[in-house]
């Protein structure tokens, strides 16, 4: 146990990647620390809580925030991005023009689910879209780690993007494509049938020893992906490959 990240809210799962879960919607922001520079996944849900973790995480590690990574595009995962300013942002490919064209949608969702209006509003007008638009992969050299962004959907949404950190115990930060608080959540930006097959890629990066981090709530193995593959095939009719 690390005492400075468990004090600050933090969990440290390996030596170079943490995460902490967010009040209120329960959503998941990582952290990879490299010897040169720091990743931060999905910023949260306004500008406000965006500083906060940014101000945490420089805390920690003792440097700047210099790389973000959005893992989809929901409000509770962009909306904080504002914060970060001067960071290398990341996306899936077409991340960049939903955020662009859907900044009133996201301020609309945000506050139909109890984000104050005011707040709602700043976040969505500064908000920055990504620059870095992942098609397939793409490796980033933190200095002492190399960490792979996977454009794996479309599943939870048509632009999810996972996050693998290699190491002792391999890491990944599976956005919304797995959730441990509840059921996964489909929403009419979900594509059911090519969810499961979305699984299997995630499966694939991390392996059987893996720590899986969801979008919401507690860090999973591979058993549990499987095993959320396999609800997700069924409710959704979705045959095995």
């Amino acid at each position: 146990m690390d005492v400075r990240w468990e004090e600050a809210g933090w969990e440290r799962l390996t030596g170079r990647a943490g995460r902490r879960r967010l009040p209120v919607w329960d959503c998941t922001v990582g952290l990879v620390v490299g010897d040169d520079s720091v990743l931060l996944v999905d910023p949260g849900s306004c500008v406000r809580e965006g500083a906060e973790v940014r101000a945490e995480a420089e805390r920690l590690t003792g440097r700047r925030v210099t790389h973000l990574a959005f893992t989809h595009g929901h409000f509770d995962h962009v909306l904080g991005g504002a914060a970060f300013s001067g960071a290398e942002a990341f996306g899936a490919v077409g991340l960049d023009a939903l955020l662009t064209v859907g900044r009133e949608e996201l301020r609309g969702d945000a506050v139909r689910h109890g984000l104050a209006e005011a707040e709602a509003a700043e976040a969505a007008d500064l908000l920055v879209p990504p620059k870095h638009l992942v098609s397939g992969e793409w490796t980033l050299d933190l200095g002492g780690v190399q960490v792979l962004l996977a454009n794996v959907g479309p599943g939870h949404t048509r632009h999810d993007l996972a996050i693998f950190v290699p190491g002792a115990r391999e890491v990944v930060f599976c956005g919304d494509l797995v959730e441990e608080s509840g059921d996964p959540s489909a929403g009419p930006d979900a594509v059911p049938r090519q969810w499961p097959a979305a699984l299997d890629r995630l499966l694939s990066l991390g392996g059987d020893d893996a720590l899986y981090v969801p979008g919401h709530g507690a860090v999973v193995g591979a058993a549990f992906v499987r095993a959320q593959r396999d609800t997700l095939r069924a409710r959704f009719g979705v045959s095995e490959a």
